[in-house]
């Protein structure tokens, strides 16, 4: 049972971490083709443009699997005897 209690806690702080890694290489991107507006592109134009973009979504995911990780911790903390 230690083991199987273990494993979660790295598996969330695996999550967490890639999540984290994900949302980041998103953030960035999203932030990057927002160089795209002083060109003379729209907002509606800009958004369109970074729904056909993958490394968009990224931003989203990587978000959802940070507050997943989160939520999935042991929040259990019992004193050890």
């Amino acid at each position: 049972m230690k083991l199987e209690k273990g494993g979660r806690k790295i598996g969330n702080h695996l999550l967490f971490l890639i999540g984290f890694g994900l949302a980041v290489a998103g953030g960035v991107s999203v932030i990057m083709y927002m160089n795209f507006l002083p060109a003379g592109i729209s907002w509606t134009e800009y958004f369109n443009f970074i729904r056909t973009r993958i490394e968009c979504y990224f931003l989203p995911i990587g978000l959802a699997m940070v507050f997943l990780a989160i939520h999935r911790t042991d929040t259990n903390h019992e004193p050890k005897a």
